[in-house]
């Protein structure tokens, strides 16, 4: 099979043997896709339809391309100059859920955390309501042990399903994950195609009080309905990084375009108009002016990927 050369630049190999059910773009805008509204391209975007299908994509991808996959775009940077090798965007075919028993789910690597915590409410499954205040997917929050209200990913995981660069499909178990705040272990490259996830019985009614009240929380303390990221730092150890960055003088900061949130410091805005440089140039500023007022030196939760 002979390819345009932009899937060749991007290490797709391709031929008759596999048949690729999804959809292959070469050189496609990210910007449209991340909460920022900013960023380059992906060298090769690949939507697949099932697991199987990425399977058989990851298969035919040079080993020396990297793969990253991509979920709702939050808690994420896009550098200008875009990714190289295989994006991997999990849509609306994983963005399912199945009750398992009384008190399991398993939910496909793109659903997100509203929809997970909604079904949970639904089959009156508790402990999963802090998901309702996680704006990603279970495929990212799998990855980063997402949490919210005192309560994180390791909390309910059983197991998760993943494609590695490989193509091989393997289970792994919670403990293999080695979790720790805001990390796992989970492979380079490896895409999160389903988990398994585990509350406790409880009441429909108490279920649903408690997601109006996160999200009514989420919607009065955080600028949810600007061009941002999300949380951009981790707490440090018994610290607020909201409150560090605020208390060194970096509330309403500036880059260009891009801001630190008057009504939340540990978000950053795009005004508009900001690339993903200012963006990130906007995060060290504040980094240096924390470790400057306070002698904390403040880790990116946002992850920041592609070419400077």
């Amino acid at each position: 099979m002979v390819m345009p050369s932009t899937e060749r630049e991007a290490g797709v190999r391709r031929d008759d043997s596999g048949l690729v059910r999804g959809r292959v773009t070469p050189n496609a805008p990210l910007a449209p896709l991340v909460w920022f509204k900013s960023g380059g391209m992906a060298e090769t975007l690949f939507e697949p339809i099932d697991a199987t299908d990425l399977q058989t994509f990851i298969r035919g991808v040079d080993p020396a391309a990297p793969v990253w996959p991509l979920g709702l775009g939050s808690n994420l940077i896009v550098r200008d100059a875009g990714v190289r090798g295989v994006t991997v965007r999990l849509g609306k075919p994983f963005a399912t859920v199945e009750q398992v028993d009384a008190t399991t789910l398993k939910c496909g690597g793109g659903a997100s955390g509203i929809l997970v915590s909604s079904a949970a409410r639904d089959a009156g499954i508790a402990g999963l309501e802090f998901l309702r205040g996680i704006p990603g997917t279970v495929g990212g929050f799998v990855r980063m042990n997402g949490g919210a209200y005192g309560r994180e990913v390791s909390d309910i995981l059983i197991d998760c399903d993943m494609v590695l660069c490989s193509g091989e499909r393997t289970t792994v178990l919670l403990g293999d994950l080695h979790y720790t705040y805001r990390h796992s272990e989970l492979p380079a490259g490896a895409v999160v195609v389903s988990a398994t996830l585990r509350g406790h019985a409880g009441d429909r009614k108490v279920i649903g009080a408690e997601m109006d009240r996160i999200a009514a929380e989420r919607e009065a303390t955080q600028p949810l309905r600007s061009r941002t990221g999300g949380s951009t730092f981790k707490n440090p150890l018994g610290k607020k990084a909201w409150q560090l960055i605020d208390e060194a003088g970096c509330r309403g900061l500036r880059v260009g375009e891009a801001q630190v949130s008057e009504k939340h410091c540990n978000f950053l805005l795009n005004l508009g108009g900001a690339t993903s440089a200012d963006i990130e140039a906007l995060g060290e500023e504040v980094r240096s002016r924390v470790k400057a007022h306070s002698g904390v030196t403040l880790e990116w939760e946002i992850q920041r990927v592609g070419e400077i």
